[in-house]
């Protein structure tokens, strides 16, 4: 009897763990939404593809130029509190030497 047993628990199909079948359904299901959504932004897009790679390119070009700009003004920002800091530290040198000049005389 306890060979039929064991037999019958050899032949059993591996059990999938509830966790398995949830992570495999999330995944299926975000694999359709994808594609239904793929699907209905090229039924419903508002114009046709070639205006909106124009448009998209005009976009991209802004956002580069207004990229630049952006760095620009923080360069010449960074450029400035550099300058500012060194008059700063140049001055409290001037200040611990002439200190150090006191002292040593």
């Amino acid at each position: 009897m306890e060979t039929e047993e064991r037999l019958d628990e050899t032949n059993a199909e591996p059990e999938v763990s509830h966790a398995a079948h949830r992570r495999a359904g999330f995944v299926s299901g975000l694999i359709l939404g994808i594609l239904v959504g793929a699907g209905f932004a090229l039924l419903f897009a508002p114009e046709p593809g070639s205006k909106t790679r124009v448009r998209l390119k005009k976009r991209i070009r802004s956002l580069q130029e207004d990229a630049g700009d952006a760095l620009d003004r923080a360069g010449t920002s960074t450029r400035k509190q550099l300058l500012r800091r060194q008059r700063r530290l140049r001055a409290e040198l001037k200040r611990v030497r002439l200190k150090a000049r006191l002292m040593r005389d």
